[in-house]
């Protein structure tokens, strides 16, 4: 399923074969929860039940970072090891990257949004 981060939360959608399948959630949780829903809805009639685990789910990095514009791509290529040239195009939908690099990048994504709550700030 591909997932996409809108303005109020976020959306999925897949297509197999006929069967066109599309949901959302105010957060990841509820989407994940909503995902599971529509799949063994859409496949009820042949009796399969599906968990998250076995739902492949692809999120959109351009549609992420279009929303997230304060994530500085310099720093998260530095974080993550990977050429800052070659984020930029997976961010910008240039090149496709691969279900690791996207996983690499949001492991990156989550390491920073650790680390800012984690920080005491003196206020």
């Amino acid at each position: 399923m591909t997932v996409i981060k809108e303005e109020d939360g976020y959306s999925a959608t897949a297509k197999y074969k006929d069967v066109f399948i599309g949901t959302q959630g105010e957060d990841l949780v509820e989407l994940k929860h909503n995902i599971v829903d529509a799949v063994n809805l859409a496949f009820e009639d042949k009796g399969f039940e599906y968990n998250i685990n076995e739902i492949t789910l692809n999120p959109d990095l351009k549609s992420f970072f279009d929303f997230y514009k304060v994530i500085n791509t310099i720093t998260l290529s530095e974080k993550i090891k990977m050429d800052k040239a070659l984020l930029t195009q997976y961010i910008n939908g240039e090149k496709t990257s691969t279900d690791s690099q996207t996983k690499r990048i949001f492991r990156g994504v989550d390491q920073i949004g650790k680390e800012l709550m984690s920080a005491q700030l003196f206020l």
